[in-house]
């Protein structure tokens, strides 16, 4: 049965607006003429115009944080606990069960920026699209920021999902799921603005700390949602090995067997 791809990752680049200022990657690009003379160095004589067209070997060296680019975030981000007091899993812990599974796409471009999604609205939702949840289902949300990425106004875009949003899908077996947006929660400026008003600190990443009482992942800074139906296809996320960190980076993949 062929199959068909699509990319749902974002490339990591440096000097676009894809994280705060504090957060950018780096990456400096070595080209095979500047790397030919180091070339050399690994074989006792060998100059560099005996290498076919004087030229050595690209390579790029890369400043980054496990958050940069479409990464997915563990437990152990989120808080030191997870499930209620159990100790929050690492990346390198994350069950390679939860990282290939179907995928399903909710709709929520039409929120307002800042906007955080109830449980309310992912129920309405998945009427919508004719979809019942299932045990290790990959539900990702695709919002007014994917098509920002990289724009300066990127991190303010989108909406976000709250507590009892996060816990109605982990509630019903969701253990992975994902966002175009630069933040799985709403954007800071608007959650800022209402902690201002009302005080009241449970506001802040509450759909993060969800997994306080439900352990689960999901992937932030997500691309080309807009390309993906409702459902009907896989998501494959497995995500770098990094021992004990809090994200990993993955080539988010959507899988269709057509």
């Amino acid at each position: 049965m062929p199959r068909r791809f699509v990319d749902i990752t974002v490339a990591m680049e440096a000097e676009i607006a894809s994280d705060p200022p504090n957060m950018l990657p780096r990456i400096d690009y070595v080209d095979h003429k500047q790397s030919a003379e180091g070339m050399t160095g690994f074989f006792p004589g060998l100059t560099v115009d005996q290498l076919p067209g004087g030229e050595g070997w690209a390579v790029e060296f890369l400043q980054i944080a496990t958050h940069n680019g479409t990464h997915l975030d563990a437990p152990y981000h989120y808080h030191s606990t997870m499930n209620n007091g159990e100790r929050a899993i690492t990346i390198d812990e994350v069950p390679l069960e939860w990282c290939l599974n179907p995928g399903v796409k909710l709709d929520f471009r039409h929120f307002a920026d800042g906007y955080v999604v109830t449980a309310t609205d992912v129920e309405a939702e998945l009427k919508r699209i004719g979809h019942d949840l299932h045990p290790l289902d990959i539900v990702v949300v695709n919002t007014s920021a994917g098509a920002h990425y990289g724009q300066d106004d990127y991190l303010s875009k989108g909406c976000g999902m709250g507590r009892e949003a996060t816990l109605y899908l982990t509630e019903r077996g969701v253990r992975v799921t994902g966002t175009d947006a630069w933040s799985w929660d709403a954007p800071f400026v608007y959650t800022a603005q209402e902690f201002a008003k009302n005080g009241d600190p449970s506001i802040i990443w509450e759909g993060h700390r969800a997994g306080m009482e439900i352990g689960y992942c999901h992937i932030e800074k997500l691309g080309n949602l807009q390309e993906l139906p409702a459902s009907g296809f896989e998501i494959s996320c497995f995500p770098w090995k990094i021992k004990g960190a809090s994200a990993g980076f993955t080539r988010a993949v959507a899988i269709f067997n057509d």
